[in-house]
């Protein structure tokens, strides 16, 4: 005998019920789980964000409206380059019904997204206070209180970091622009027409300058990313943007070592771009023994077997190329492969930034291996 029941039990799932829950009662934060590797990294930036809390108390006025709190705004762009969000207006999606991205924020379930023209705004008073560069100070002074830097060790290099700004717009500098046929996508014919950084600038960006890779490569309008990194654990410990020339890469390794906090005697390896008399020569002032790449190729290098001979030489140039790592994840997670601003200023306040979030992603995974 077959038992009947008013409603058939099915093993089947039901898909018919559309109406949703008005209430949730399970809080958010149950809801992140307890492995993900945003639960490490939010302490961690909570304890930053306390800190630069003075800071932030000077860039606002004590009347007026509320704004964005900065608290919230600089985790909102950590995520934006740990996620790698193109656009302001993607991330103020995500934050609408992404309930991980508002637990880390700092957002409950029911309050409203902020504008993307009003985000956008607020990230503008961080620029003029140069938050980016005391956020990243303080990354680097946590990672040397928890161990993980050697002062004695250092590698630096640098990158191109194609600028928001085409071939189109980089257009002679003592011409008269002439009325575009289409204004929105022009027809501009510059084949045959020898251009340099002296004569042309872009229109669209004229911090950015002409340069290539190499021979044979194609020449972009590129702004060029340098990082100081320190070869114990692969961290960043300096980082800027320049506009792009032949010496940017030099300049700004001495920059770079100058701010830095070191010890007595330091080395500093880098690739064959390096190996010049001045460089050497200026490095050693400094007190730093250049430990860079031997560039032989129809010319004498500037080091001899004074320097190459010792076995740290050789580890120096080893340890090197950790450095290609960090410009790997700026590049491929950061949003520094194409930079979506303009200016030297801007470009140079999100690279410090994405360089800051790297960091913390190292040193996020370096203290969960050493427990």
């Amino acid at each position: 005998m077959r038992m009947t029941t008013p409603k058939e039990v099915r093993m089947r799932g039901d898909d018919q019920e559309q109406q949703g829950a008005m209430w949730s009662y399970v809080p958010m934060e149950r809801r992140i789980p307890a492995d993900h590797p945003l639960r490490r990294l939010r302490p961690m930036v909570d304890g930053l964000l306390q800190e630069l809390s003075p800071r932030f108390d000077e860039l606002y006025s004590r009347v007026g409206r509320p704004s964005i709190a900065p608290e919230k705004l600089l985790r909102a762009l950590l995520l934006q380059v740990l996620y790698t969000i193109r656009s302001e207006r993607l991330l103020m999606e995500q934050l609408d019904y992404n309930l991980l991205f508002r637990w880390f924020v700092g957002l409950e379930m029911d309050d409203p997204i902020w504008n993307p023209t009003v985000f956008t705004k607020n990230r503008e008073r961080l620029l003029a206070g140069e938050i980016a560069r005391a956020f990243f100070d303080r990354v680097v002074a946590q990672a040397r209180e928890r161990g993980l830097l050697s002062d004695e060790h250092f590698t630096v290099d640098g990158t191109l970091v194609e600028a928001w700004a085409s071939l189109k717009s980089f257009k002679r500098k003592d011409e008269t622009p002439a009325p575009p046929d289409d204004p929105g996508n022009p027809t501009v014919n510059f084949h045959g027409e020898r251009r340099s950084n002296t004569t042309h600038a872009s229109t669209t960006d004229p911090d950015a300058r002409l340069a290539r890779k190499g021979k044979a490569q194609e020449a972009k309008l590129c702004y060029t990313g340098h990082v100081l990194m320190e070869n114990r654990n692969g961290l960043a410990v300096g980082g800027c943007v320049l506009p792009a020339s032949g010496y940017a890469e030099r300049a700004a390794a001495l920059e770079l070592l100058g701010a830095l906090e070191r010890g007595e005697r330091v080395t500093l390896g880098a690739d064959k771009g390096y190996d010049t008399r001045d460089f050497v020569a200026a490095a050693r002032l400094l007190g730093v023994t250049p430990h860079v790449a031997q560039n032989t190729t129809h010319r004498a290098s500037a080091l001899d077997g004074r320097t190459t001979r010792h076995a740290g030489y050789a580890v120096s140039q080893r340890r090197r190329k950790r450095v290609e790592e960090i410009f790997g994840w700026l590049k491929t997670v950061g949003l520094m492969r194409k930079t979506r601003h303009r200016g030297t200023r801007r470009v140079d306040w999100m690279f410090t930034f994405a360089l800051a979030a790297y960091n913390l992603v190292r040193i996020r995974n370096l203290t969960a291996q050493t427990g």
